[in-house]
């Protein structure tokens, strides 16, 4: 109780130094237009969004506008497909593709009745120019697949392949095409595009605002305008508190209290939260350790997957608002549900007695002469993953496992996780989540971010890769998690362990219908206006 009230005097104060104190700000402008648009027609909304949200390079696809590890559909440029609200795929742009026997040549038809904002055709010259763009300066997304996209005619586009790529077309729902005539350096401050909306103002570091696209080519926005305002938690909640935005993001730890006028509104994701658990023995290379020595036991991994409570820790840390998590891709298409496993304290304690691990007089166990024990890091700026890596702590006490935790800011903490688990998050829509997780690399010949090899589970994701359909690939995903003797999941390898999906929530004005959402994937930004064109008020 103490905790609730010191955080409603906290938000009402910064209500008050927020919108009192700047009656001319950006928020308070935000805020009339609000009350104009609720007076009026009802076709505008304020969105606020973490400050991280902010697209540091712009709003350029290049550097990571729609992409990079917060994945969304990019707004202002149209992109070729688009995901389904169950995560398969639609056409946009595309009116069809095709792909060649080989899997090297995808062939792709687009529109022939699409403008960019300023009034010139979108031609598959466009398309080529933005693929062959991303590829040679993308900074977050991985093109090395591709190899060249050529121009065919004005409405077909070639992409030719270094290798198969079975899920090209999520990657075509993340990339929006720029027009070439009108790109510059200077693109991502003063975009041109052909999506739903127009960037109308950019004020870095406080909001930017967007205005319907008249030219549209399909169904016509509901909402007219969207603001998005960018700011902390505390401050989004103040906001909603004063009446001052539509939609606030918010955090489980705020879940418990009601804002008058606004409804508290939860949204499924695969936002999930986990650590590495290192498979291999301690090795030092180039001034880096790889591998644990207690970890390298897949009896001892196995006893922590089946050893954790999951819904206690969603109880606990995210008050509820959370869903167990069993793989990096838990409610996807390529998802096995076999990977889940029911929380057995005494079969996680069996394992370990099997193995040989014995409980010593100070409730550790150990095994020629090596303690059970390992260092658990987290990012010391995120309480969720702090909360996360201290319940893991409780509860292997129990399985007289000893963990210690400790905050590592992100500077150490990548080359840190080769020889000790870290709190991550994680969550996309693109089986290539699991691929960047679990396939091994040319360079060390384990996995990139925790030493980990599967011969086995590298054929399967190569071969999905390589599969001449798409859906046909879920199928191989899906053994590469488990296929009944070997994976990544269930009684195989576990070189991670998944704990939770967070759901993103939010504080929704009375009145106002965010429609469907799709499963919002790691990042508690932008994926709640993908559909903001179809949302309405009542």
């Amino acid at each position: 109780m103490k905790n609730k009230l010191f955080r409603t005097l906290t938000a009402f104060c910064m209500a008050g130094v927020l919108f009192a104190a700047c009656g001319n700000s950006i928020v308070s402008r935000a805020a009339e237009d609000t009350e104009n648009s609720a007076a009026d027609q009802k076709d505008s909304v304020v969105v606020t969004m973490p400050t991280t949200s902010e697209p540091e390079s712009g709003f350029d696809p290049a550097y990571g506008w729609g992409a990079g590890e917060h994945v969304h559909e990019p707004l202002i440029q149209s992109t070729l497909t688009v995901t389904t609200a169950d995560l398969k795929i639609a056409n946009d742009l595309a009116t069809e593709y095709s792909v060649s026997e080989d899997g090297l040549t995808w062939t792709v038809k687009i529109r022939d009745d699409v403008k960019f904002t300023d009034g010139e055709p979108l031609t598959a010259e466009d398309v080529a120019f933005t693929y062959n763009d991303v590829k040679e300066k993308s900074t977050v997304n991985d093109f090395t697949m591709l190899k060249e996209a050529k121009v065919i005619d004005e409405t077909t586009v070639e992409f030719d392949m270094e290798t198969p790529f079975s899920i090209w077309p999520y990657t075509m729902a993340i990339v929006g095409i720029v027009p070439e005539h009108a790109y510059d350096e200077n693109y991502g401050q003063n975009p041109v595009g052909s999506g739903r909306y127009i960037l109308k103002q950019w004020d870095k570091g406080q909001q930017v605002i967007f205005e319907a696209n008249p030219d549209y080519y399909g169904e016509a926005p509901k909402i007219k305008k969207v603001t998005v305002l960018f700011m902390e938690e505390e401050a989004a909640l103040a906001a909603a508190q004063a009446g001052q935005v539509d939609v606030a993001h918010t955090a489980a730890s705020y879940s418990d209290m009601s804002v008058d006028g606004y409804r508290l509104e939860s949204v499924a994701s695969v936002d999930n939260r986990g650590f590495n658990l290192p498979t291999t023995a301690p090795e030092e290379k180039d001034g880096i350790v790889y591998g644990n020595e207690v970890l390298q036991d897949v009896a001892v991994r196995r006893a922590i997957n089946i050893g954790l409570d999951r819904e206690e820790m969603i109880e606990n840390v995210l008050n509820g608002y959370g869903t167990p998590a069993y793989s990096v891709c838990d409610k996807m298409p390529w998802y096995n549900n076999e990977a889940e496993t029911a929380y057995d304290l005494e079969g996680a304690k069996k394992l370990l007695d099997d193995a040989g691990w014995v409980e010593g007089s100070d409730g550790v166990r150990e095994r020629d002469g090596v303690k059970a024990a390992f260092k658990l890091m987290f990012n010391p700026e995120d309480s969720v993953r702090q909360a996360l890596a201290e319940d893991v702590k409780n509860q292997l006490k129990e399985l007289g496992i000893q963990v210690t935790t400790e905050g590592a800011g992100w500077d150490v903490a990548y080359d840190n996780a080769q020889s000790q688990p870290l709190m991550w998050g994680w969550g996309a829509h693109t089986p290539m989540e699991l691929y960047n997780i679990y396939h091994t690399i040319k360079d060390t010949g384990t996995a990139q971010y925790s030493p980990y090899a599967n011969e086995t589970v590298d054929k399967y994701m190569d071969e999905a890769l390589r599969a001449d359909d798409l859906d046909k690939s879920y199928e191989l995903w899906q053994k590469a998690q488990w296929d009944g003797t070997t994976g990544v999941t269930q009684e195989g390898d576990i070189p991670w362990i998944w704990l939770c999906n967070v759901d993103h929530l939010y504080f929704i004005r009375d009145g106002l219908s965010i429609g469907e959402q799709k499963i919002h994937p790691h990042g508690h930004g932008w994926s709640i206006v993908n559909n903001v064109d179809q949302w309405s008020w009542e």
